[in-house]
């Protein structure tokens, strides 16, 4: 790397072409608005990789001196939260909720994101191309500080919006299985109580990596206001934590009840079916009795009143199987 570089790495960054198939995506914090604003390359301070390429991981690599492994974990989905400290830049790895797709089936999947903090400028690495700055903040972005505040304050009210999904998806599920026979209802809200899992997981995680970045908030440049800030973010995470426990609690107490249902219905659909088989069975045993080739008690030549009287016999006994299983409650 020259001396160029070393001394000014953002404007050489900001210079660097974007790579097909990743996108780089540059913001800077607008002192007078509060918010970050999208800017050209060289001017941003908080610079976004979207779904990164290998040219851009390189990138990565040798412009911004970051760890090969702590790279690869901020792209895994499966990987935990957690804070590190390089003696350049601090990284950090936090869980968040993925765009929920029709696709998924009920799965609301999650994904890691990496954030890695620099004296002057942030670098945001995710593995997908969700929008990072979108909603409404209760506070101004002034500093990278901020930013991070905002990063994090966002990942809560996106796990709070996946929760509120869950439970409309779950009543809607609810009152289909109610009066549903099929198991693709039942598979659903099977596919929901993982996503819980998960979710409640990855909270748990955040939880663990705010307390960490509250004991290391002088490392991080935090002030007074801005650590006020992050408690206030703690406890919202906490109380998001408690609603998604107390959801998969609820979730997991009533699959069983759920699925006697669906079995309880199947159980009444396979009765009326077996009533509907007695009733038919019934006429067809009296047209048959009448139908052998036997010599009856009754003129069968020039008289249309025996063939009436024995689909009467016949239709009577379908209704008196349907009266009787009505009387008895079948």
């Amino acid at each position: 790397m020259s001396n160029l570089e070393k001394e000014h790495p953002l404007e050489t960054i900001g210079t660097a072409p974007a790579h097909s198939g990743g996108q780089r995506t540059f913001y800077r914090i607008d002192e007078e608005s509060g918010t970050l604003l999208p800017c050209a390359q060289g001017e941003g301070q908080v610079i976004v990789y979207n779904s990164p390429t290998i040219d851009d991981e390189a990138d990565l690599l040798e412009l911004h001196n970051i760890d090969y492994h702590t790279l690869q974990s901020s792209l895994d989905p499966d990987e935990l939260s957690r804070l590190e400290f390089e003696h350049d830049h601090a990284a950090f790895i936090f869980k968040r909720p993925k765009s929920f797709c029709a696709d998924d089936n009920f799965l609301l999947k999650l994904t890691s994101t990496g954030v890695f903090v620099y004296e002057d400028y942030l670098v945001v690495v995710m593995p997908d191309d969700a929008p990072l700055f979108e909603g409404r903040v209760p506070f101004k972005i002034h500093s990278i500080q901020d930013v991070i505040l905002r990063l994090l304050y966002q990942t809560i009210s996106h796990f709070e919006g996946h929760l509120k999904a869950i439970n409309m998806l779950s009543d809607s599920l609810e009152r289909r299985i109610i009066t549903s026979m099929e198991t693709k209802h039942l598979l659903n809200m099977f596919a929901l109580e993982k996503s819980l899992v998960y979710i409640l997981n990855s909270i748990s995680s955040n939880a663990m990596l705010l307390d960490r970045l509250k004991s290391a908030a002088d490392k991080l440049g935090l002030d007074h206001e801005q650590t006020n800030l992050l408690e206030d973010i703690i406890i919202e995470n906490q109380q998001c934590l408690r609603r998604a426990d107390i959801y998969a609690q609820v979730m997991h107490g009533m699959m069983d009840a759920r699925a006697s249902i669906v079995s309880h219905n199947l159980n009444i659909l396979i009765k009326q079916f077996t009533i509907w088989t007695i009733a038919i069975m019934l006429a067809n045993l009296v047209v048959g009795i009448f139908s052998m080739n036997v010599r009856l008690p009754m003129p069968m030549e020039s008289a249309m009143w025996p063939f009436y009287l024995i689909n009467f016999f016949a239709i009577g006994s379908a209704i008196g199987v349907f009266w009787l299983s009505r009387v008895r409650k079948w």
